[in-house]
């Protein structure tokens, strides 16, 4: 956190938040904020209650206050994920079009799925020429001879073309995303508390 440095170079005196939410989204990370800047001598200030105090032993209600108003922010942000998350799901059951990139073959229109036209022909024509004994690769040769584009405008390739004929591919290949943003959302978590950490 920039601000943070600013305070340990001396630059700043402290820092200003509109509140504490702002501050930092986990109750984890208010605490490591707040513990380092008032170990650098730093003042910590948001608009909406004016400055915070560092932890006294006679006065432990301060300390429990503010993070009671940390505990329930973290909770109403973790409540409006798990709403929007079942909510997608609801659509996603009745057969609307709730999240992600749709599937080769359909396209996403007024909040629901239709089909792609064109997509549908080049998956039709993918799938005779496997029934005719072609292997993956040589479909990805052929749909890139005819100038037929990817989902994403790009080359066919023989992973896309087994995504694009084996449902199994295709689920297969969306866990290894969904396992892909949940590493760097850990990551992303980890370097975080390693910047603060570093800083000390």
């Amino acid at each position: 956190m920039e601000a943070m440095e600013w305070v340990r170079e001396q630059r700043a005196d402290g820092i200003l938040a509109p509140n504490l939410d702002r501050l930092a989204r986990e109750l984890t990370v208010q605490e490591a904020v707040l513990s380092y800047v008032w170990a650098l001598g730093g003042r910590v200030y948001t608009a909406d209650h004016g400055e915070h105090l560092e932890d006294d032993e006679t006065d432990p209600m301060r300390t429990a206050m503010r993070q009671m108003r940390g505990v329930f922010a973290q909770l109403d942000r973790g409540l409006i994920r798990k709403r929007l998350r079942e909510g997608r799901e609801t659509k996603g059951e009745k057969g609307g079009y709730a999240y992600g990139a749709p599937r080769f073959g359909q396209a996403a229109k007024d909040g629901a799925l239709v089909d792609d036209a064109t997509e549908r022909d080049i998956e039709a024509l993918a799938q005779r020429w496997r029934d005719e004994g072609a292997g993956v690769r040589e479909i990805a040769r052929r749909l890139n001879a005819a100038g037929h584009r990817s989902k994403r405008g790009g080359q066919w390739h023989p992973t896309t073309v087994a995504r694009l004929l084996d449902p199994d591919a295709r689920e297969y290949a969306r866990q290894q995303a969904a396992r892909a943003r949940g590493a760097l959302k850990e990551q992303k978590r980890r370097e975080r508390a390693e910047r603060i950490l570093g800083s000390r």
